[in-house]
């Protein structure tokens, strides 16, 4: 006669060691966790008719700067941000603002406030790339600021070169795409303001290959125009690199 498998009893100890592993991993990637290295990388969604985006196209190594077309800034309406759309908007769906998500993404060590459900970063760490310093990121009304999100081409560039014929819907895009944002220390980010390679510079000169790559493909991406003495200083870069 074949053998009966006899029933496996849950022992207290069986039971003792799965509440230990169980509250390991909520301590680990509960509400209030930390990710011991930089953020997974997200992905923005894909883009509807009309919108327009560089998606992942924005990072890619060595655009070719000779599609790049030349032109002087100019719009016949004045600059305004809020033609942008709100600053931030949750344009993938996950919840989270495009700030929290690219701190998520660029900060390491991270740590969340309790209540955000893994969303608002509360503390990390950044190595900045315009500086190539670390900078300790903490939450707060005057402390938030250490640590700011750059569009590497400025929404004013965009709108002299382009953007102000777009539709709203693509402008907004524009502003919330991962592939145009970096977090960045935050005097460097307002020593830069709306400018371009020409006038502006990343002062950690070990980044200025990427630096002149990102910002070029992300203007094809977007079919956005480039000044002259901005398309001299992306090629000029890109010689030495």
């Amino acid at each position: 006669m074949p053998r009966r498998r006899r029933s496996r009893r849950i022992t207290a100890p069986m039971l003792v060691i799965a509440l230990v592993v169980v509250a390991a991993w909520v301590y680990l990637y509960g509400p209030d966790g930390m990710r011991s290295e930089a953020g997974d990388a997200w992905l923005p969604p894909a883009a509807s008719d009309g919108a327009g985006g560089p998606g992942d196209g924005a990072g890619t190594v060595d655009p070719d700067l000779a599609r790049l077309v030349v032109a002087e800034g100019g719009a016949t309406q004045p600059y305004d941000r809020d033609r942008f759309g709100e600053a931030w908007l949750d344009v993938d769906g996950n919840g989270c603002d495009t700030r929290n998500d690219v701190l998520i993404r660029d900060l390491a060590d991270v740590r969340f406030r309790s209540d955000s459900a893994d969303c608002v970063v509360r503390t990390g760490t950044l190595t900045d790339p315009y500086t190539n310093t670390v900078i300790s990121f903490v939450r707060g009304p005057d402390t938030s600021d250490a640590v700011q999100i750059d569009h590497v081409v400025p929404l004013s560039y965009a709108w002299q070169h382009g953007a102000s014929t777009w539709t709203d819907d693509r402008r907004a895009a524009f502003a919330n795409d991962p592939a145009n944002l970096l977090a960045v220390d935050g005097p460097a980010n307002q020593a830069k303001s709306d400018s371009g390679p020409a006038e502006w510079m990343p002062p950690a000169t070990g980044y200025a290959c990427t630096y002149v790559d990102r910002f070029a493909a992300v203007l094809l991406s977007y079919e956005l125009t480039v000044s002259p003495g901005d398309l001299d200083a992306i090629v000029r870069v890109d010689a030495g690199c």
